[in-house]
């Protein structure tokens, strides 16, 4: 999925090149999906640790450098790598604390960084365009951050209502 979210982040970016992303804003295409690929980086941590990481953010450049336009796979390879070492650096200190907590904070320095650093390799005009590239990587945070949370608040309703059912099933208060 990681891997994918890169290849497909260049491919829309090189087919469609500057989209609307909401709230007034655009980006180049492929923004949402560079979202994506941070926000999976995490979980791949999580699953994988920082050496299956490293080796997927490998992979997702090397793909990316078959399919899409030299300069743009070399801005992506670039950005990325910078990018997800910084999402690393803070996201492991912060993820013995939470996973939401390490996650925003990581996910949003990595956000910028990928975006100040593809933007300027790519040629793309850098600071008029971050803050439509802020939001459109947005989209892709605050959507599984907030599925995340909704699981886990109705997940706890949900397993206080078994608990007290049990509760009353065996006669305990």
């Amino acid at each position: 999925m990681y891997a994918t979210a890169l290849v497909g982040a260049n491919l829309l970016t090189a087919s469609y090149g500057v989209v609307d992303v909401g709230f007034g804003q655009s980006a180049t295409a492929g923004t949402v999906l560079a979202g994506v690929a941070l926000m999976v980086r995490n979980t791949l941590q999580d699953l994988l640790g920082r050496r299956g990481v490293v080796s997927a953010i490998v992979v997702g450049s090397l793909l990316s450098a078959l399919v899409a336009p030299p300069a743009l796979a070399f801005a992506s390879a670039v950005s990325v790598l910078l990018a997800e070492c910084a999402d690393m650096c803070v996201y492991t200190p912060l993820r013995a604390h939470g996973w939401v907590r390490a996650v925003l904070p990581a996910t949003l320095v990595g956000a910028f960084l990928d975006t100040v650093v593809f933007l300027t390799i790519a040629g793309f005009p850098v600071w008029p365009a971050v803050p439509g590239q802020m939001t459109g990587k947005g989209w892709a945070v605050a959507v599984p951050v907030l599925v995340v949370l909704l699981c886990r608040g109705v997940g706890r309703r949900t397993a206080a209502r078994v608990r007290c059912a049990i509760h009353r099933w065996v006669g305990r208060p």
